[in-house]
C-alpha cells in the first residue's frame, strides 16, 4: 500500500493545487468578461472557441470515442455543468452579484454531495469527514455574514447562484455514478458541443449579442477558454474519477478564499476580517475531509469515527 502511495502520478499530486488556482481565478475573470458582453453571449463565444481548438486536435489524435451510452452520460454532465452551472453563474454576475458571493455559495457543494453520495454512489463519509463538512459550512456562513457587512447582494442573482450550485452538484454526482474513463479530448469535445448547442441559440434568441472587444475582454476570454474550460475542467473530471466524490468536492471550500484574493486586485472587491476568518474555518474543514485514512484503516475497513 505504501509503495502505491509513493508511486502516485505527479499530475495527480499537483492536480488539486492547479485546479484550485485556475477555478478560483475564473470567478473574477468571468465577471470582467460579462462587463463587455451579455452572459450567454460570453458562454456561446467561449464554448465555440473551445470547440475550434478541440476539433483539429481530435482530427489529428483520433481519440477513442465513448459508446452511445457513455456519450449520453458525458453529455448530461456537460449540460449540468456547462449550461446550468456556468450559465446561471454568468447571469448572476451580470445582475450584480460579486465574484466572492458566487464563490461562497458554490462552495456549499460538498454538503450536498456528502448528503447524497452514500445513497447514490456508495461512498460513506467518515466521522471526521462529517466534522470537516460541518466546519466548512460554518466557515462559509461566516464568510457570507462578513461579506454582507460591506455589500448587499442582488437577491435575484443569489437565487440563480443557488440553482447553479444544484447544477454542479448534480453534475458531480452523475459523473461519479455513471461516468467511466474516457479520453479527455473526446470527453471535452462532447461536453462543450452540448454547451454550445444550448448557449448559442439561447444567446441569439434572448440577448443583444454586441461585444465590446476591449483588451481586458480578450485576455479574459483567453483565460476562460484555456484555463477554465480546457485545463480546470479536465482536472476536475479526472479527480472525480480517481477520488471519492466528497473528498474532491471539499476542495470547493477553498475556492472562496482564493477567489477573494483574485477579486481584490482584479475587481476591487474587498473581503472583511470576518470573511477571512470564515474562510480559514472552511479551510480546516477541507483538511479534515481531504485527510486520507492510514493504510491499516483502509485494509481493515475501520472508520475514522
Amino acid at each position: 500500500m505504501k509503495e502505491a502511495m509513493t508511486h502516485r502520478p505527479l499530475w495527480l499530486i499537483a492536480a488539486p493545487v492547479v485546479f484550485l488556482i485556475l477555478w478560483s481565478a475564473g470567478f473574477a475573470v468571468a465577471k470582467i468578461a460579462v462587463a463587455h458582453a451579455a452572459p450567454l453571449t460570453v458562454l456561446a463565444l467561449r464554448y465555440s472557441m473551445v470547440l475550434a481548438l478541440l476539433i483539429p486536435v481530435a482530427l489529428v489524435m483520433r481519440p477513442p470515442m465513448p459508446s452511445l451510452r457513455g456519450a449520453r452520460d458525458v453529455a448530461i454532465v456537460g449540460f449540468l455543468i456547462q449550461v446550468v452551472y456556468f450559465g446561471l453563474c454568468y447571469v448572476a454576475f451580470k445582475s450584480g452579484v460579486s465574484a466572492g458571493a458566487v464563490a461562497i455559495v458554490v462552495c456549499l457543494q460538498p454538503i450536498l454531495v456528502a448528503l447524497v453520495a452514500p445513497r447514490l454512489v456508495g461512498e460513506a463519509v467518515s466521522g471526521k469527514g462529517w466534522l470537516g463538512l460541518i466546519l466548512g459550512l460554518l466557515g462559509a456562513a461566516l464568510a457570507i455574514a462578513g461579506r454582507s457587512s460591506i455589500a448587499v447582494e442582488n437577491a435575484f442573482g443569489v437565487g440563480l447562484t443557488v440553482l447553479a450550485l444544484f447544477g454542479i452538484t448534480a453534475g458531480t454526482l452523475w459523473e461519479k455514478r455513471f461516468g467511466v474513463s474516457h479520453h479527455p479530448v473526446a470527453s471535452n469535445l462532447i461536453q462543450y458541443a452540448v454547451g454550445a448547442a444550448f448557449c448559442v441559440p439561447a444567446a441569439l434568441l434572448t440577448e443583444n449579442t454586441a461585444i465590446d472587444w476591449a483588451p481586458e475582454f480578450l485576455w479574459s476570454m483567453a483565460y476562460l477558454v484555456i484555463g477554465n474550460s480546457l485545463l480546470a475542467m479536465s482536472l476536475l473530471l479526472a479527480m472525480i474519477r480517481v477520488g471519492e466524490v466528497a473528498r474532491v468536492s471539499s476542495l470547493f471550500y477553498l475556492v472562496p478564499a482564493l477567489s477573494a484574493l483574485c477579486a481584490w486586485p482584479l475587481l476591487g472587491e474587498v473581503m472583511p476580517v470576518l470573511g477571512w476568518a470564515g474562510m480559514a474555518l472552511a479551510g480546516l474543514g477541507v483538511a479534515l475531509v481531504a485527510r486520507r485514512p492510514s493504510p491499516a484503516r483502509r485494509i481493515t475497513g475501520t472508520d475514522d469515527t
